[in-house]
């Protein structure tokens, strides 16, 4: 994926209610094994990953990188947002130049049904708005996941353009800043 752009990394950890969204550390390393072996987490997303292959590949800090931020609930991990430029080689776009950002998310089964990822996701869209104004924002998930698809319709995400891709039909949308009225 290409840069997230010209945004200072990291941001100051974001706050909301229940959460912090905030850089990864190797605090994480646990969590991002578990995330990326889980068959639950992985179901529409090429499946879950072996976890011994996982254990020798994810760094001792994972997931340092700009635009990803750890789910941090009372201090433990439980997911990750991520906003990465959208390949140009991937169908949806919105623009002929492509490289939208794209809004990613992964939370732990055991955290799920708590609204604990519409929150972080909200957040992240806030501070994207703020650090890119006027930017709409992409998301892309299967017709087949419906969490991914509510959370989608929580957020404000308008439905641009359905596709076949990876074998499954793909739901692609779009967020964009509302702009208050003066």
């Amino acid at each position: 994926m290409a840069e997230l752009g010209p945004v200072a990394w990291p941001p100051a950890p974001l706050r909301t209610e229940r959460l912090v969204l905030r850089e990864s550390g190797a605090r994480d390393r646990a969590a991002f094994i578990e995330l990326f072996a889980s068959p639950e987490v992985r179901t529409y997303l090429g499946g879950p990953r072996p976890r011994d292959e996982l254990e020798r590949a994810v760094p001792e800090v994972p997931g340092r990188r700009p635009g990803l931020f750890v789910i941090d609930l009372d201090g433990a991990m439980i997911g990750t947002v991520t906003l990465d430029r959208r390949d140009a080689e991937r169908p949806g776009h919105l623009r002929p130049d492509a490289g939208e950002a794209e809004l990613g998310y992964m939370v732990l089964p055991e955290a799920w049904g708590r609204g604990y990822a519409a929150e972080a996701c909200a957040a992240v869209l806030g501070w994207f708005a703020d650090a890119f104004p006027g930017e709409p924002v992409v998301l892309c998930t299967q017709t087949a996941n419906n969490r991914s698809m509510s959370l989608a319709a929580r957020l404000g995400f308008t439905e641009v353009a359905r596709f076949d891709e990876y074998g499954a039909e793909q739901w692609f949308g779009v967020w964009s800043p509302v702009t208050p009225s003066m």
